[in-house]
């Protein structure tokens, strides 16, 4: 029987492209109403174990379900994704971007996606191909927090932006988050600006799970940061 409390499982799930190992058989289980950390550097296997959940790349073996039922059309409509690439309209304004995205999501909260616009300080008239690389990185935030979904899925928002973008993406986040309702992963190696919210973290490295845990349960194994765990993980 499928436990509730678990958005998202993985038994044995791999991917292979070719001979390279992407997703080299995890296990875990991703509980609802936390903020879960996705840690590692690039090419340790963050975005295709997000796209793995989203049901855009299919496993080579092993499997993930989300709400007890394998990636589909009906888990699609639980997950809110935010992509690290750049997929804007260049041509079209902030406004008319939130507006045309809005269309395609019954669960679209105009309301909530206004106040994120202007938390975030967005400039509405303004056309993407004029916005900062920092003001397009809020406007994508804006594009995924504004549905109300019980699973959002966030690929390196903080990656090569400015500290003050960081900083309001960090703060827009913690502050749409539903406490026990709503489950969010980020995954990124912009660590030392985002740790403070992280409830849970799983460390990546060559597409294997090398820490997993409550984040101040390994703050207190280790005696250090999840910042300083990081450079013990990754730089020996």
């Amino acid at each position: 029987m499928h436990d509730a409390q678990v958005i998202v499982k993985a038994c044995s799930l791999s991917k292979h492209y070719g001979s390279i190992k992407a997703l080299d058989g995890l296990d875990f289980e991703i509980r609802r109403g936390v903020i879960l950390g996705l840690l590692g550097p690039n090419g340790s296997g963050k975005t295709t174990l997000l796209k793995a959940m989203c049901g855009m790349v299919r496993p080579t073996s092993g499997e993930v379900t989300l709400f007890g039922q394998k990636p589909s059309h009906s888990t699609k409509e639980l997950v809110a994704y935010l992509p690290e690439i750049d997929y804007l309209y260049p041509w079209m304004s902030a406004a008319e971007t939130v507006q045309f995205v809005s269309g395609f999501f019954r669960d679209w909260s105009a309301e909530r996606a206004q106040q994120l616009m202007e938390q975030l300080e967005i400039p509405a008239r303004t056309k993407v191909r004029d916005l900062s690389r920092g003001l397009r990185a809020r406007l994508k935030l804006v594009l995924a927090l504004a549905r109300e979904v019980p699973l959002v899925l966030l690929d390196e928002p903080l990656s090569g932006i400015d500290i003050s973008s960081r900083a309001k993406i960090i703060r827009a986040i913690v502050g749409e988050y539903r406490t026990g309702e709503q489950t969010i992963v980020l995954s990124t190696h912009q660590v030392q600006e985002s740790e403070s919210i992280f409830e849970e973290v799983m460390f990546l490295r060559s597409g294997k799970i090398v820490l997993s845990d409550q984040a101040e349960h390994l703050r207190q194994q280790h005696n250090c940061s999840i910042q300083d765990m990081w450079e013990k993980v990754y730089d020996r």
